[in-house]
């Protein structure tokens, strides 16, 4: 099972990087997604735009806010996550509530926190 960072970035001050940082290191399989290019520890950021097929998706944890979300919220159900995290910021109840509509569970939550704290 795979978590999908959405707004990958190779920018290690972002809360994304720190984010593939903190799963390559504890051993979670992760793949970045998102509208930079460029790879993440050894991994091909996914062009969100070319809305890629992903398989066995987990986790959806957001790196993207609200107003960057809405084009994508169907191509993102698709996936078939079995929960989204909306990490600080990128709250959007619209998206959240079409989540709980197809049985995703919705976190409002840091996956940071949730790595560090052992609840991931």
């Amino acid at each position: 099972m795979k978590t999908v960072i959405l707004g990958a970035t190779t920018n290690p001050s972002r809360y994304a990087y720190l984010t593939a940082e903190r799963l390559e290191n504890e051993g979670f399989d992760f793949i970045p997604l998102g509208i930079k290019t460029g790879s993440v520890f050894g991994k091909k950021i996914l062009n969100l735009r070319a809305q890629p097929e992903i398989d066995d998706v987990h986790t959806l944890t957001l790196y993207v806010g609200p107003a960057n979300q809405t084009e994508w919220i169907d191509y993102l159900i698709a996936l078939n996550p079995k929960r989204i995290i909306f990490n600080p910021g990128t709250e959007n109840i619209d998206f959240a509530t079409k989540a709980e509509q197809n049985n995703i569970e919705v976190v409002y939550g840091c996956t940071l926190v949730m790595l560090g704290n052992g609840l991931y």
